[in-house]
């Protein structure tokens, strides 16, 4: 009797979400197949003292991970200057984007050789997730074509390599590559950090905890310990 009245009590529960069997059932089998990827890669980070530009490189970075994912995928195939400059372009795109403007004769050739290698570094450091998941993390526009260029292989079968150098050259036909490059390194920093841990101490040395803060209330998944500095300004904040 007690089996019956808790199947009942969960399937009522089911219901309130699902319309029907096969809704549950798909949900099931898309949660099976998630515990089997790869785990998300976590970063620690403690005794930040304020320092904010520090620690906002930290996670532009993704603690060293998207600098080892180029040399990965690129090794020696392109040059330390290429890797460097790619890394910096994806740390920060709006800053490097001006230098290379200045810089660079031929500017559309230059957009669709970095566009090929952006895109290769997206797919290799969204491998881990699921296709929902990282179509989810685009939020600066570009959601449907970063979708379709991390899943178009551009050796994959005639007609799907037309089609996925098409959609490269419409980006710089239609001047939208500064903005792309923007939205896919965006997408890169995204998902080099699938969860960050702060064990404590924001405050004390730094002139900027403030601006850490800010930067914290707005990363995607994130845990906070409270350290023995920020206890003390805490307590120092509540003085009267």
């Amino acid at each position: 009797m007690e089996n019956n009245y808790n199947k009942q009590k969960y399937l009522k529960l089911l219901g309130k979400e699902y319309k029907n069997i096969n809704e549950v059932a798909e949900e099931i089998i898309n949660l099976q197949a998630i515990i089997n990827l790869p785990k998300g890669t976590e970063i620690f980070l403690s005794d930040i003292h304020g320092e904010y530009e520090p620690f906002v490189h930290i996670l532009n970075n993704g603690g060293g991970i998207i600098k080892s994912k180029i040399n990965d995928i690129f090794g020696d195939t392109i040059t330390e200057k290429e890797r460097a400059t790619l890394a910096t372009l994806i740390y920060y795109p709006n800053q490097k984007l001006k230098l290379i403007q200045k810089e660079t004769e031929d500017l559309n050739q230059w957009y669709e050789i970095i566009l090929y290698r952006l895109i290769e570094v997206a797919r290799k450091v969204s491998s881990k997730y699921t296709r929902s998941k990282v179509r989810k993390a685009i939020n600066n526009g570009f959601k449907y074509v970063i979708d379709e260029l991390l899943h178009s292989q551009p050796d994959d079968e005639k007609d799907k390599e037309r089609y996925y150098q098409a959609i490269i050259k419409n980006i710089i036909t239609l001047k939208q590559a500064p903005s792309f490059i923007i939205a896919i390194c965006d997408l890169i920093k995204r998902m080099a950090i699938d969860h960050l841990h702060i064990i404590g101490d924001i405050f004390d040395r730094g002139e900027h905890p403030d601006l850490v803060i800010e930067k914290l209330k707005k990363f995607h998944s994130i845990d906070l310990q409270w350290g023995n500095h920020d206890i003390c300004w805490m307590g120092a904040s509540m003085r009267k």
